[in-house]
């Protein structure tokens, strides 16, 4: 215990020793910012936060979190050159562009770590070289720390380098490496997965409102119910179908519900849909590498 404890320190340590520079200040770079500033994973004033043109933005980051901004091009350029880890959190539409100014200014050991949905490193490494790049795609709890991220890494990234992006994005929930090809069905399944349960509580609270409920009453009680099915899961480790099972008396309520959802092939549905947002990731992924060549 000891031992793993000394290990740990040295990464915190080696991890509060990096400057970091996010390029672009979106929701998603907010969501890492906040990661790393709320739980103390390094000094603010290492974190430098850049985007192309709005200046609001990077002052309401800066006020809010402590970090460093810079607002003309040079500075830009040597916050950039000077970056240990350079956090790409651009749209689609603007990673050319944005890897092409990167490429002169990366250093052999800088780090290019990626949430631009659907940009693979292959397509990436076209424009920068043989640069380390992780890949990464989270989904929008992100925002709130309770996020699910999935990583891959290309072959120029070191342990060391993988363990410093793997404890950047584990300040906002979870992480799991996967190799590329698999980060599709990740895109299907987490990636776009809050929608799916969004659209799910929708269609609870409308049938308690349709049931007498006023629309606080039904909106609060869903809210619960889904959170407390989820930390019933977390919490016991059981599988969900185990737990369906156990609410699920012979003959009662939730059976009868339960044969509603398999009549309207529920099941098969969510994952029909799962499937087809994977296939949707691949092809805006062949997209946007059509239209960097």
């Amino acid at each position: 215990m000891n031992n793993m404890k000394i290990e740990q320190a040295q990464v915190n340590d080696a991890f509060r020793s990096l400057h970091f520079c996010i390029f672009g200040a979106g929701s998603m770079a907010e969501a890492i910012v906040r990661g790393m500033t709320e739980q103390h994973l390094t000094n603010p004033e290492r974190i430098a936060v850049i985007n192309r043109s709005n200046a609001e933005r990077l002052h309401e980051m800066q006020d809010r979190y402590g970090v460093t901004i810079d607002l003309t091009a040079e500075a830009k350029q040597n916050r950039l050159a000077a970056a240990d880890i350079i956090v790409l959190a651009i749209k689609p539409k603007d990673a050319a562009a944005a890897l092409h100014e990167l490429k002169p200014l990366l250093r052999a050991d800088t780090l290019l770590v990626s949430v631009v949905a659907g940009l693979s490193i292959a397509t990436m490494q076209r424009i920068v070289g043989a640069t380390p790049i992780v890949r990464t795609m989270p989904n929008t709890s992100s925002n709130i720390g309770i996020g699910a991220t999935a990583l891959c890494c290309s072959q120029e990234v070191t342990p060391a380098q993988k363990c410093a992006a793997m404890t950047m994005l584990n300040a906002m929930g979870i992480v799991t490496e996967v190799e590329e090809p698999y980060l599709n069905i990740v895109t299907g399944l987490s990636g776009s997965g809050p929608a799916y349960i969004y659209y799910l509580m929708e269609a609870m609270v409308q049938a308690g409102m349709e049931g007498g409920l006023s629309r606080e009453q039904s909106h609060d009680l869903t809210v619960q119910t889904v959170l407390g099915a989820a930390e019933m899961v977390r919490r016991t480790g059981e599988e969900p179908a185990a737990l369906r099972r156990k609410v699920t008396s012979p003959g009662g309520t939730t059976q009868a519900a339960l044969e509603v959802l398999e009549q309207y092939r529920f099941a098969d549905a969510m994952r029909t849909a799962i499937h087809r947002a994977e296939a949707r990731a691949q092809e805006m992924g062949e997209q946007i590498g059509r239209n960097m060549e």
